[in-house]
């Protein structure tokens, strides 16, 4: 397939899309290898970022996508419904994290890490599509394996996992001592 023929098709899958696409499957569309996909894709998000427009490419590992540029938001904020705004309490953030660096992990390495039940805040985390269901362990009761999405990516700012902070022992200590105390609060009422 010719070179501008091809963008013109990554274009439009992208844009009808509206959510990430592999590499891959685009490469498999365009009847390319992915490095070659992956250099059409480099030379559009260039032209993208060079003029002047209102969208642009953003990787998420192995895919990517077609996004508008942050600075049009204030546009679309005047035509669009505001969104409904995610509110993640202290607890509902403790459990997404232990998602993101423990990841495949079950209900029940969750709650021995927490401590407490964590149904409310896996059940909120799916609802914002945070986390998902990658799965059952093959283990007595089949238990579901729950990790991070896309979604988890876009709104903490990152590329990919292996982008996130590292842990501090010293604060995965103090964390761990932390939710000891509020088990003991809870157990004492």
């Amino acid at each position: 397939m010719e070179k501008e023929k091809a963008k013109a098709v990554i274009e439009a899958v992208l844009f009808t899309m509206g959510e990430s696409v592999e590499v891959s499957k685009l490469a498999e569309l365009i009847e390319e290898n992915v490095k070659t996909t992956k250099t059409l894709l480099k030379e559009m998000e260039e032209e993208y970022a060079g003029q002047d427009r209102g969208i642009q490419l953003t990787w998420f590992d192995s895919a990517v996508q077609l996004c508008t540029k942050s600075e049009m938001y204030e546009y679309l904020i005047k035509i669009a419904k505001t969104p409904r705004k995610m509110s993640l309490t202290d607890s509902v953030m403790e459990t997404l994290s232990i998602v993101a660096y423990r990841q495949p992990v079950t209900r029940v390495e969750i709650e021995r890490v927490r401590g407490v039940s964590c149904d409310h805040a896996i059940n909120k985390l799916l609802e914002y599509d945070l986390i998902t269901e990658l799965g059952r362990l093959d283990a007595p009761g089949r238990p579901l394996l729950f990790g991070t999405t896309e979604q988890f990516l876009r709104c903490f700012g990152v590329q990919s996992l292996e982008e996130l902070p590292e842990l501090n022992p010293v604060q995965l200590e103090e964390f761990k001592a932390q939710a000891e105390a509020e088990v003991q609060l809870q157990l004492d009422i």
